[in-house]
């Protein structure tokens, strides 16, 4: 059962008419649906976290090769 229906049947079972009880479920929807979003922006999926992971390798690669290089260059 969705949350949408919960709320609905809750108001309704504490006497608000279909029209309040729906109004309100729907109000209840978009602020959810308003907190999920401003999460998400600030949320990290698999997907970024692995290509997160991938540009750290890639540059602590970099950064061990020009160390190498530097290295042997003085020498």
């Amino acid at each position: 059962m969705s949350i949408d229906a919960v709320v609905f049947k809750t108001f309704r079972k504490l006497g608000a008419d279909d029209s309040d009880a729906a109004a309100f479920a729907e109000e209840i929807n978009a602020a959810i649906d308003k907190r999920y979003t401003l999460h998400a922006e600030a949320l990290a999926t698999k997907k970024d976290v692995a290509e997160s992971k991938t540009e750290l390798i890639k540059a602590i690669a970099e950064s061990q090769r020009w160390t190498i290089t530097a290295i042997f260059a003085a020498i």
